[in-house]
């Protein structure tokens, strides 16, 4: 897996978090290739807007100091989570084509399930039409997928609320996060 290089902060929190000890600022981030969730620690004097694009990857960062670590899931704020689902739909738009790639691509993750069944609303009937569509010419775009498959959910929003549900909840396979 690719190393993250830039992020988009959800929560900016000036004095750290409310019920610890230490007093240092933190800024939840989320990775734009991974959908990895980071804790930043910013450059002193250096404020941080929400949905601001920062740079985290190895060379000179200009307002980070340096990656806190992976973001624990139950220390995700409230602001942060109602930013989640906005942030992930703008990437998903921006990032279409690795995305209808996924369902170029998916495959059996064992005998019994597939990964196109694990994005919300895709079952069995899609799955298998989607293989079979795909099998004639790959797909170009959503907008490919559902004029080619009748009655298909919205594909870009099922990928977003699957990224979600990776990201907040407990899943059994990640499809699309760390």
């Amino acid at each position: 897996m690719e190393k993250e290089e830039t992020a988009i902060i959800l929560d900016y929190l000036p004095n750290g978090y409310p019920l610890e000890k230490k007093m240092m600022p933190i800024a939840q981030a989320i990775g734009e290739k991974n959908f990895i969730l980071l804790e930043l620690v910013p450059r002193r004097s250096m404020p941080l807007e929400l949905g601001e694009q920062v740079y985290v990857g190895d060379g000179k960062r200009d307002k980070i100091y340096y990656i806190l670590g992976k973001l624990n899931k139950e220390k995700l704020t409230e602001s942060a989570k109602e930013r989640l689902q906005e942030f992930i739909e703008k990437i998903v738009g921006a990032q279409e084509k690795k995305f209808v790639e996924f369902f170029n691509k998916a495959e059996a993750i064992n005998k019994r399930v597939h990964q196109i069944e694990l994005i919300p609303g895709f079952g069995k009937k899609h799955m298998k039409e989607i293989l079979e569509k795909r099998k004639e010419k790959l797909f170009d775009s959503f907008g490919d997928m559902k004029e080619r498959i009748p009655n298909l959910p919205d594909p870009e929003r099922a990928i977003c609320k699957r990224i979600l549900q990776e990201l907040t909840g407990i899943e059994r396979h990640n499809l699309f996060s760390q």
